[in-house]
């Protein structure tokens, strides 16, 4: 197992005018046996910080360290790191023994040992009924497996997976989450996940290292990025559906602060430490934040002081164990999970309740969090 860590990391592609900044001043550790996500959308820079730690992309300024060793310039055989790709990349002729033991033939290991190993990792990952067959006889599912085992089996230091279950479908996907997480569990090894799917990173990871424009927007586990995002994008892009936001100014109104919505009369009171929080900026606009998890029908649940907010129905959307309900005030538009029993239907007018501590606001010019 190892310890990596990253150091004031840049990759820049290209030069001049042509210049990307893929990823920018990127600080980041992972702790010996830890699984980490990098989550973030395409072009994030999650990808290009993959390939520099298994040494495919070089550095263009900054050090990784493994368990404190500069492996910086190391070529990638000499990072004792595995990878296994969304791409199975199996050779087609090969059986699947021989698919797990090539690795370990390049490597000089003796044929004995290799069948001992591909036996082990085989048992583990479920696939020892079809080491005798070839890939293309193979489910996805069983493929993407080889593919793992295939990584499995040099014993790596660090274990990396890049999008690997982007080609499953729903119910193996499903499947492939319980395996990732009782691997890591059985084998306890440092483990690096990258992904663009927020469900496969909560699911799998101890911490997620969320990557925005290049950057490190925030690390944390799940509780942390769901109620305290760094920033709006955070906040935005973990949750499903994603959180509402609007753009409101500060009104004193009864000794009290609220936030008004523009261009609405959707008006979110706040908690006292909210009111604190802003009256100590001395802004005049913000963006408010509340996911749509956080708004019942039930006027009578939690907190008798909870803020109501009226709204008209644009859509009441059923899906099966909730429904999604779209609603209109003003130019403000915002979601809502609601009961699947829900039979408000379109222009209907309704209340909505929530707990002003779960109120988010954000700075309106840096979009961060200030409470």
């Amino acid at each position: 197992m190892a310890r990596v860590t990253l150091a004031d990391v840049n990759k820049i592609y290209g030069t001049g005018t042509r210049a990307v900044h893929a990823v920018q001043d990127l600080d980041l550790t992972i702790n010996d046996g830890e699984f980490v996500a990098l989550l973030g959308p395409s072009g994030c820079g999650k990808t290009s910080t993959l390939r520099m730690i298994v040494g495919l992309e070089s550095v263009t300024s900054g050090r990784i360290r493994f368990d404190g060793q500069d492996v910086t310039h190391l070529e990638p055989q000499q990072r004792n790191v595995a990878m296994a790709f969304e791409t199975y990349a199996l050779y087609p002729n090969f059986t699947i023994e021989e698919n797990l033991t090539f690795p370990l033939e390049v490597q000089g290991v003796p044929p004995k040992e290799r069948r001992r190993r591909a036996h082990q990792v085989a048992e583990m990952l479920r696939i020892t009924p079809v080491l005798k067959e070839k890939p293309p006889g193979l489910s996805g599912g069983q493929q993407q497996r080889v593919s793992l085992g295939r990584a499995l089996i040099r014993e790596p230091a660090v274990f990396i997976l890049d999008e690997v279950m982007s080609h499953l479908d729903a119910h193996l996907k499903f499947q492939m989450l319980f395996d990732l997480k009782r691997l890591h569990r059985d084998l306890k090894r440092t483990m690096i996940y990258v992904t663009h799917d927020q469900v496969e990173a909560l699911a799998l990871a101890d911490r997620i290292a969320v990557m925005s424009n290049a950057k490190l927007q925030q690390v944390g586990g799940r509780a942390a990025l769901y109620n305290r995002p760094a920033n709006a994008f955070v906040a935005d892009f973990i949750g499903e559906p994603p959180t509402n936001f609007f753009t409101a100014r500060p009104l004193q109104e009864n000794g009290s602060l609220t936030m008004q919505v523009d261009n609405s009369t959707l008006r979110f009171q706040l908690s006292s430490e909210a009111q604190a929080a802003v009256n100590a900026t001395g802004g005049e606009r913000f963006i408010v934040g509340l996911r749509p998890q956080n708004l019942t029908l039930d006027p009578n649940r939690g907190d008798p002081n909870r803020g109501r907010l009226k709204a008209a129905i644009a859509i009441n959307e059923y899906l099966g164990e909730r429904s999604i309900l779209t609603l209109e005030s003003g130019k403000a538009r915002f979601r809502a999970l609601v009961p699947p029993e829900t039979a408000a239907g379109q222009r209907d007018i309704i209340d909505l309740f929530y707990d002003p501590t779960r109120v988010m606001i954000f700075d309106a010019e840096t979009e961060d969090l200030i409470v």
